[in-house]
Formats: structure tokens, sequence, C-alpha cells
């Protein structure tokens, strides 16, 4: 098993830039795609975007392609979203997730992840 921690949320204006880390305990995070998702009250909880296990691969969702980017360190148990150009839009709680699935049939749903960290606020001031 592996518990994703997420950090680095916060208020910020928009146009600027804010980098998500999700931290996991236990069972090395490398053994596991990661994807980052955010909810907004009232809402479903939203695919971000994903990065498989050696990082060959990532996806992102519409809104946040060319804007965000996601990274892994292996070595450092950590996943990253790089937020750049951020918009009131963007506003959200973010969630990190993990899967232990071999395929990437379902990346972007939430039922594809096993695990799943406490998020955090991230808020984008117009």
């Amino acid at each position: 098993q592996v518990q994703p921690v997420e950090s680095g949320g916060g208020l910020v204006q928009a146009g600027g830039s804010l980098r998500l880390s999700c931290a996991a305990s236990g069972r090395a995070f490398s053994t596991y795609v990661v994807g980052w998702f955010r909810q907004v009250p009232g809402k479903e909880r939203q695919f971000v975007a994903a990065i498989t296990r050696n990082a060959l691969f990532t996806y992102y969702s519409d809104a946040v392609r060319g804007r965000f980017t996601i990274s892994r360190a292996n070595t450092q148990n950590t996943v990253y979203l790089q937020m750049n150009t951020l918009n009131p839009e963007d506003t959200a709680v973010y969630y990190c997730a993990a899967s232990a699935r071999d395929s990437v049939y379902g990346i972007q749903t939430t039922p594809y992840y096993d695990y799943w960290g406490q998020g955090t606020q991230v808020t984008v001031s117009s």
C-alpha cells in the first residue's frame, strides 16, 4: 500500500504559478501510476493530469494542457504538478492519487486509482 500526501497549495493571483507535490509513504511510489484531480464544492472530481511509472507518458485534461506539467522524481518518492498561468477557474482542492494497474485504460477516471491523498487547496484570485 501507499499513502499519498499533497502539499504546496495556497493563494495566488491570476497569472501566477504554484507547484504541488505529492509525496508517498509506504511502498515505493515508482511502482504506481500517479494522477492529479481537482474538485470544487458541488461538482464531481475532475481529472487534471497523470504520469506513468517510468514517466514515459503523461496525460492532461484539455483545461490544463499547455499550462500544467506533471513530473516525478522516483528516487524522492514524489510527483509534482507545476501549474503556470493560473486563472480563477483553477481554484479547487487538488488531490493526488495512485494506481497499481498495468494498463492505462481509464487513467483519466477516478475508479482507476486505488489510493487518494487528503487534498490541498488552491485558490486563484482575479
